[in-house]
Protein backbone atom coordinates (compact mmCIF):
# COMPACT_ATOMS: atom_id res chain seq x y z
CA UNK A 1 0.00 0.00 0.00
CA UNK A 2 1.15 3.50 -0.68
CA UNK A 3 -0.07 6.61 1.17
CA UNK A 4 -1.80 9.34 -0.78
CA UNK A 5 -1.61 13.05 -0.10
CA UNK A 6 -4.78 12.95 1.99
CA UNK A 7 -3.70 10.12 4.31
CA UNK A 8 -5.74 7.42 2.61
CA UNK A 9 -4.07 4.30 1.32
CA UNK A 10 -4.33 2.83 -2.16
CA UNK A 11 -3.96 -0.83 -2.83
CA UNK A 12 -4.40 -3.07 -5.86
CA UNK A 13 -6.95 -5.75 -5.15
CA UNK A 14 -9.17 -8.12 -7.06
CA UNK A 15 -8.66 -9.99 -10.30
CA UNK A 16 -8.82 -6.81 -12.36
CA UNK A 17 -6.07 -5.22 -10.21
CA UNK A 18 -8.18 -2.10 -9.68
CA UNK A 19 -6.86 0.56 -7.39
CA UNK A 20 -8.99 0.77 -4.27
CA UNK A 21 -8.68 3.63 -1.80
CA UNK A 22 -9.00 2.68 1.85
CA UNK A 23 -10.24 4.94 4.64
CA UNK A 24 -10.05 3.74 8.25
CA UNK A 25 -11.59 5.31 11.30
CA UNK A 26 -9.74 5.66 14.54
CA UNK A 27 -10.35 2.76 16.91
CA UNK A 28 -13.35 3.63 19.08
CA UNK A 29 -13.92 2.21 22.54
CA UNK A 30 -17.45 1.05 23.35
CA UNK A 31 -18.40 0.39 26.97
CA UNK A 32 -20.60 -2.63 26.31
CA UNK A 33 -19.98 -6.36 25.77
CA UNK A 34 -19.02 -7.26 22.21
CA UNK A 35 -22.04 -9.59 21.88
CA UNK A 36 -24.48 -6.75 22.62
CA UNK A 37 -22.71 -4.35 20.24
CA UNK A 38 -22.69 -6.93 17.44
CA UNK A 39 -26.37 -7.73 18.03
CA UNK A 40 -27.30 -4.05 17.74
CA UNK A 41 -25.16 -3.30 14.66
CA UNK A 42 -25.89 -6.49 12.70
CA UNK A 43 -29.63 -5.66 12.45
CA UNK A 44 -29.88 -2.24 10.85
CA UNK A 45 -33.44 -1.77 12.11
CA UNK A 46 -31.77 -1.07 15.44
CA UNK A 47 -30.13 2.05 14.00
CA UNK A 48 -33.49 3.81 13.70
CA UNK A 49 -32.72 5.00 17.24
CA UNK A 50 -30.46 7.57 15.57
CA UNK A 51 -33.50 9.24 14.03
CA UNK A 52 -35.32 9.24 17.36
CA UNK A 53 -32.37 11.03 18.95
CA UNK A 54 -32.67 13.86 16.45
CA UNK A 55 -35.89 14.95 18.16
CA UNK A 56 -34.22 15.03 21.59
CA UNK A 57 -32.84 18.51 22.39
CA UNK A 58 -30.23 17.09 24.80
CA UNK A 59 -28.99 14.62 22.19
CA UNK A 60 -28.79 17.36 19.58
CA UNK A 61 -26.76 19.51 21.97
CA UNK A 62 -24.30 16.62 22.46
CA UNK A 63 -24.03 16.23 18.69
CA UNK A 64 -23.28 19.94 18.31
CA UNK A 65 -20.61 19.73 21.01
CA UNK A 66 -19.00 16.69 19.39
CA UNK A 67 -19.00 18.42 16.00
CA UNK A 68 -17.33 21.49 17.50
CA UNK A 69 -15.64 23.69 14.92
CA UNK A 70 -15.32 20.86 12.40
CA UNK A 71 -18.83 21.39 11.03
CA UNK A 72 -20.73 24.62 10.43
CA UNK A 73 -24.32 24.90 11.75
CA UNK A 74 -25.57 24.77 8.14
CA UNK A 75 -23.62 21.59 7.42
CA UNK A 76 -24.88 20.01 10.64
CA UNK A 77 -28.47 20.83 9.67
CA UNK A 78 -27.93 19.19 6.26
CA UNK A 79 -26.60 16.05 7.95
CA UNK A 80 -29.57 15.99 10.34
CA UNK A 81 -32.01 16.24 7.42
CA UNK A 82 -30.23 13.40 5.60
CA UNK A 83 -30.37 11.26 8.76
CA UNK A 84 -34.10 11.95 9.14
CA UNK A 85 -34.74 10.68 5.60
CA UNK A 86 -32.87 7.36 5.94
CA UNK A 87 -34.83 4.11 5.62
CA UNK A 88 -33.77 1.04 7.58
CA UNK A 89 -34.48 -2.68 7.34
CA UNK A 90 -32.67 -5.70 8.76
CA UNK A 91 -30.00 -5.83 6.07
CA UNK A 92 -29.83 -2.33 4.60
CA UNK A 93 -29.98 1.41 5.09
CA UNK A 94 -31.00 3.63 2.17
CA UNK A 95 -31.13 7.34 1.52
CA UNK A 96 -31.61 9.80 -1.30
CA UNK A 97 -28.61 11.34 -3.04
CA UNK A 98 -28.42 13.75 -5.97
CA UNK A 99 -28.04 10.72 -8.27
CA UNK A 100 -30.84 8.61 -6.78
CA UNK A 101 -31.21 6.14 -3.94
CA UNK A 102 -27.98 4.91 -2.36
CA UNK A 103 -28.01 1.78 -0.21
CA UNK A 104 -25.55 0.14 2.14
CA UNK A 105 -26.44 -3.56 2.29
CA UNK A 106 -25.01 -6.14 4.66
CA UNK A 107 -23.39 -8.85 2.57
CA UNK A 108 -21.58 -10.80 5.28
CA UNK A 109 -21.80 -11.26 9.03
CA UNK A 110 -19.20 -12.91 11.23
CA UNK A 111 -20.77 -13.05 14.71
CA UNK A 112 -19.09 -10.84 17.29
CA UNK A 113 -16.33 -9.85 14.81
CA UNK A 114 -17.24 -8.28 11.47
CA UNK A 115 -20.16 -6.85 9.53
CA UNK A 116 -19.41 -6.26 5.83
CA UNK A 117 -21.44 -3.94 3.60
CA UNK A 118 -21.60 -3.25 -0.13
CA UNK A 119 -22.72 0.05 -1.61
CA UNK A 120 -25.52 -0.02 -4.18
CA UNK A 121 -26.87 2.77 -6.37
CA UNK A 122 -23.61 4.72 -6.36
CA UNK A 123 -21.32 5.29 -9.36
CA UNK A 124 -18.27 3.59 -7.77
CA UNK A 125 -17.66 0.15 -6.29
CA UNK A 126 -17.38 0.44 -2.51
CA UNK A 127 -17.38 -1.83 0.53
CA UNK A 128 -17.37 -1.03 4.22
CA UNK A 129 -16.58 -3.14 7.27
CA UNK A 130 -17.35 -2.74 10.94
CA UNK A 131 -14.70 -4.62 12.87
CA UNK A 132 -15.18 -5.45 16.55
CA UNK A 133 -12.57 -6.66 19.01
CA UNK A 134 -13.22 -7.74 22.60
CA UNK A 135 -11.58 -5.75 25.36
CA UNK A 136 -12.53 -7.61 28.51
CA UNK A 137 -16.05 -8.76 29.32
CA UNK A 138 -17.75 -5.38 29.46
CA UNK A 139 -16.24 -3.38 26.60
CA UNK A 140 -14.97 -3.69 23.04
CA UNK A 141 -13.17 -1.75 20.34
CA UNK A 142 -14.61 -0.86 16.95
CA UNK A 143 -13.09 0.34 13.68
CA UNK A 144 -14.78 1.22 10.39
CA UNK A 145 -13.01 0.65 7.09
CA UNK A 146 -14.22 1.91 3.71
CA UNK A 147 -12.69 0.76 0.42
CA UNK A 148 -13.79 2.54 -2.73
CA UNK A 149 -12.78 2.40 -6.37
CA UNK A 150 -11.97 6.10 -6.84
CA UNK A 151 -10.02 7.56 -9.71
CA UNK A 152 -7.33 10.13 -8.98
CA UNK A 153 -9.54 13.17 -9.59
CA UNK A 154 -12.46 11.94 -7.49
CA UNK A 155 -10.08 10.88 -4.71
CA UNK A 156 -8.59 14.40 -4.64
CA UNK A 157 -12.07 16.00 -4.54
CA UNK A 158 -13.74 13.81 -1.90
CA UNK A 159 -10.90 12.03 -0.09
CA UNK A 160 -10.75 14.35 2.93
CA UNK A 161 -14.54 14.31 3.30
CA UNK A 162 -14.59 10.50 3.15
CA UNK A 163 -11.90 10.32 5.85
CA UNK A 164 -13.93 12.64 8.07
CA UNK A 165 -17.17 10.84 7.24
CA UNK A 166 -15.80 7.38 8.12
CA UNK A 167 -14.45 8.64 11.44
CA UNK A 168 -17.66 10.57 12.15
CA UNK A 169 -19.79 7.51 11.44
CA UNK A 170 -17.58 5.42 13.72
CA UNK A 171 -17.95 8.03 16.47
CA UNK A 172 -21.72 8.08 16.03
CA UNK A 173 -21.95 4.26 16.18
CA UNK A 174 -19.70 4.19 19.25
CA UNK A 175 -22.01 6.75 20.94
CA UNK A 176 -25.19 4.68 20.51
CA UNK A 177 -26.80 3.21 23.60
CA UNK A 178 -25.91 -0.47 23.85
Amino acid sequence: MKPSTNGAKTQQIGINSRLMTEYKSEVKKIFAPIERVYERLSDLNNLAVIQQGLDNPEAMERIKQQAGDKVSPEQLEQVVEKLRSLQFDTDSVSGQTPIGTATLRIIEREPDKTIKFAAEGVPVAANMWIQLLPNGESECAMRLTLKADLNFFIRQMVGKKLEQGVDGLAQMLASLPY
